[in-house]
């Protein structure tokens, strides 16, 4: 019987990784400082929204195999995303551009 529900509660388990790959990947904490030099050593970073299984918004650093989780907020992350070119995709495409493209496709035709 004891056998029984160790098998059962390991397959349990087992389903429950599989289902949600990312519910033991979360950060739990994150901090609102980071050290000076920390920037420059990150090999990757990931954002980590609050929605879904993750309860906290964050930005994962991944330096030399370890995770670091600080918030988004700090002005210094900020400029370092942006510096990486991270941006966020916007819903909608800017109406000034749309315009001017309009604008080329008529003079091309003119000529």
């Amino acid at each position: 019987l004891v056998l029984f529900i160790s098998m059962l509660f390991l397959t349990l388990l087992l389903l429950f990784l599989a289902l949600f790959p990312g519910a033991f990947s979360c950060c739990t904490e994150v901090s609102d400082e980071i050290p000076k030099g920390i920037l420059r050593r990150v090999e990757r970073f990931e954002i980590q929204k609050a929605d879904g299984l993750c309860h906290l918004e964050a930005v994962i650093l991944y330096i030399e195999g370890r995770k670091f989780c600080v918030s988004p907020r700090i002005r210094k992350v900020k400029r370092w995303m942006k510096k990486k070119k991270y941006k966020t995709p916007r819903k909608e495409t800017h109406g000034r551009k749309q315009r001017r493209t309009k604008i080329i496709k008529k003079k091309e035709k003119k000529q």
